[in-house]
């Protein structure tokens, strides 16, 4: 058995690792970047070692410092987790060079799978049925146009090197082909280091089906079973679940029989996952069920699979590294039950789910009945750096709809302040009537987007909310024996010869000056009473008032996996939301500008693309919020810009 593993990643994979060595006795190392430097995953290994800056080509995408801090600390094999140089093959070989275990699959298999065509082109050859589309070599914007009118609208744009619906884009008209095709190569430069793309028909009610493969050195290999990924925005996957709702045994056996067919055709060792799109227009069947590529790690839903069949894939794949044979054949592994896991991310759906960072003053997730993979704790903070994903919540079942409420009610447990996150989106999601019959596709979300990201909350909350920011201006640090200073005498007044009179308090949820009007009434002492009605004079139930912290900070209360935030204090201007009312367009966070598509002086339409600027590995548009000319423009394509900062500024058209 290996005695010593390096974790060349970070996050809540590095922490799943250590969780499994720990128990095996195999002693961890952690690398890790100066941004990192008090993270989860750092404290809990053996041993940490610095590699270099927060931006992840100077640290985890650097094979030299990975290898060299191997060789300072005396690891016995190199784990790559999911992500950075996972699929790596010249890494992967750089690693065994060295005389060191590499825990993933040979150079020469990943290699094979690692790319989409080289990929798709081996399935050919090997009998298995592929997605229509183009996979030359040729790469001219010239030639991928003419391939897509060819193949028919609409089609996608992948990146060869792609994974995690990045460098992926569905286009719709051959008119809109180039601007996408600049888009996706340059996000898959960012990410993968190769800005290539091939073509495919776009699928019109598409199922994403993947199977979970693992080969040992002596030849075997097996399956666990299919997982169900069609939960998706904007390609990335927001709910995974096991095994994939519809399927019967006949079709299992045929996907499931292609998947390891393709992992021995390769040569395959360790944990992969074959994946495939299936035409759900007339239920899984498995003559519409096509190959789209092979993920040559472990995945980040593989704890839906650990879930339903028992066994622990890392201890698998460190069994497997170390030369021993797969721990089951085939016949031993069974399903049990049904498991379902939500990505938690540090994004804001209100605002169009652009990534939120910062400190995570507030971080309660549920425990109990549901596995949780955390990346970060509560006094971390969230850097602009990384993936914004910072958990992942897993829900086991008795059947589906038992894992689905399992998932929901957890979701909604989900407490985190001030980092916006997707928490109650992901409840919606999970407990929306048709995803428990089970009636998905991959564009399940985009049909539901205003319905799923609805915020709503109930009156209890709200008006205990505001009882406790109304007591503490009743409690204000203020001397009570002078009339003329107490809170109550300089919120009301005072008039000679007649009693105070009730004033409105301007009051802000979220930051926002709200329909609702509260009204102090005066009583005897220092009793103080209040009435709530909203712009229309209707009165609102009691407000019951929570004990809480007398102070002038804004109070957050959290329900259902969201949180507002109230305050009496009124804020001046627009927030960093990409476009305020007054025509300020902000940055919403740290990043750097990709491309400025106006100029000063230039008339724009509501919804039109001003910029585009690049953060967290992904593209993010900013768009005009109304007819208008863009009488200021400060941002500069290649320039690097901090959260909040003015990029440009619409005057409304006359």
């Amino acid at each position: 058995m290996i005695e010593s593993v390096l974790i060349a990643n970070r996050g809540e994979i590095a922490r799943r690792i250590i969780r499994t060595a720990r128990e095996m006795g195999v002693r961890t190392i952690a690398v890790h970047s100066e941004a990192d430097s008090h993270a989860p995953f750092v404290m809990e290994a053996d041993m940490a070692i610095l590699i270099g800056g927060s931006p992840a080509r100077e640290s985890y995408l650097d094979p030299a410092k990975i290898l060299a801090a191997a060789r300072q600390t005396g690891a016995e094999a190199i784990h790559p987790g999911y992500g950075f140089l996972s699929e790596n093959a010249d890494f992967a070989q750089a690693v065994t060079d060295a005389g060191l275990v590499w825990i993933g699959p040979p150079p020469s298999a990943i290699r094979a799978m690692g790319l989409k065509d080289a990929a798709k082109k081996v399935m050919i050859e090997a009998g298995v049925p592929t997605t229509p589309g183009y996979l030359g070599d040729d790469q001219s914007v010239e030639r991928l146009a003419a391939e897509a009118g060819k193949i028919g609208f609409p089609v996608l744009i992948k990146a060869v090197a792609g994974g995690g619906g990045k460098g992926m884009r569905k286009v719709d008209r051959a008119e809109d082909f180039a601007e996408a095709l600049g888009s996706c190569r340059r996000e898959a430069a960012a990410s993968f280091g190769d800005d290539r793309v091939l073509l495919e028909k776009w699928v019109t009610r598409p199922r994403h089906i993947e199977v979970q493969v693992f080969g040992d050195q002596f030849g075997d290999v097996v399956h666990l079973f299919e997982r169900d990924c069609s939960l998706q925005r904007r390609h990335q996957k927001v709910i995974e679940e096991a095994p994939a709702p519809g399927m019967d045994e006949e079709t299992r056996a045929a996907v499931c029989g292609a998947a390891v067919r393709a992992a021995q055709a390769v040569g395959y060792v360790g944990a992969g996952t074959v994946e495939f799109i299936a035409d759900a227009s007339e239920g899984l069947r498995a003559d519409r069920i096509w190959f789209m590529e092979m993920n040559t790690r472990l995945q980040v839903e593989h704890p839906v699979t650990e879930m339903v069949t028992g066994q622990d894939l890392v201890e698998w794949q460190l069994r497997v590294a170390s030369g021993e044979p797969l721990p089951l054949a085939q016949d031993e592994i069974e399903l049990q039950g049904w498991a379902m896991e939500a990505r938690l991310y540090a994004e804001n759906p209100a605002t169009g789910f652009l990534p939120s960072t910062g400190p995570l003053k507030h971080f309660r997730l549920p425990e109990g009945d549901v596995r949780v993979d955390s990346a970060v704790e509560e006094g971390g903070e969230v850097t602009p750096f990384y993936d914004p994903m910072i958990a992942k919540l897993i829900a086991h079942g008795v059947d589906r709809e038992d894992a689905a409420h399992r998932l929901a009610e957890a979701c909604k447990l989900v407490e985190v302040y001030p980092v916006k996150t997707n928490a109650a989106f992901l409840a919606a999601c999970a407990s929306h009537p048709d995803f428990v019959e089970g009636a998905i596709d991959t564009g399940f979300i985009a049909a539901r987007l205003d319905e799923l990201t609805e915020r709503t909350f109930s009156d209890a909350p709200t008006l205990a909310a505001i009882g406790q920011r109304l007591e503490t201006f009743m409690a204000a640090d203020q001397p009570k024996a002078d009339p003329w200073a107490s809170a109550p005498s300089r919120l009301l007044g005072f008039r000679m010869g007649a009693p105070r009179a009730a004033m409105n308090l301007p009051l802000t949820i979220d930051g926002a000056r709200t329909p609702l009007r509260v009204g102090l009434v005066t009583g005897a002492g220092d009793d103080w009473s209040w009435d709530i009605t909203v712009e229309d004079g209707r009165p609102l139930d009691d407000v019951d008032v929570l004990p809480g912290v007398y102070g002038r900070d804004p109070l957050y209360v959290f329900e259902g996996g969201d949180v507002r935030e109230f305050d009496f204090m009124p804020q001046v201007g627009g927030g960093a939301h990409g476009a305020a009312s007054d025509g300020a367009i902000l940055s919403p966070m740290p990043g750097k500008v990709v491309s400025v598509a106006v100029a000063a002086g230039q008339a724009v339409t509501k919804g039109q693309t001003l910029l585009v600027l690049e953060a967290m590995k992904m593209e993010h548009a900013l768009a005009a919020p109304f007819d208008g000319v863009v009488g200021e423009l400060s941002a500069v394509a290649g320039g690097q810009v901090a959260e909040g900062v003015v990029l440009a500024r619409l005057e409304a058209s006359v």
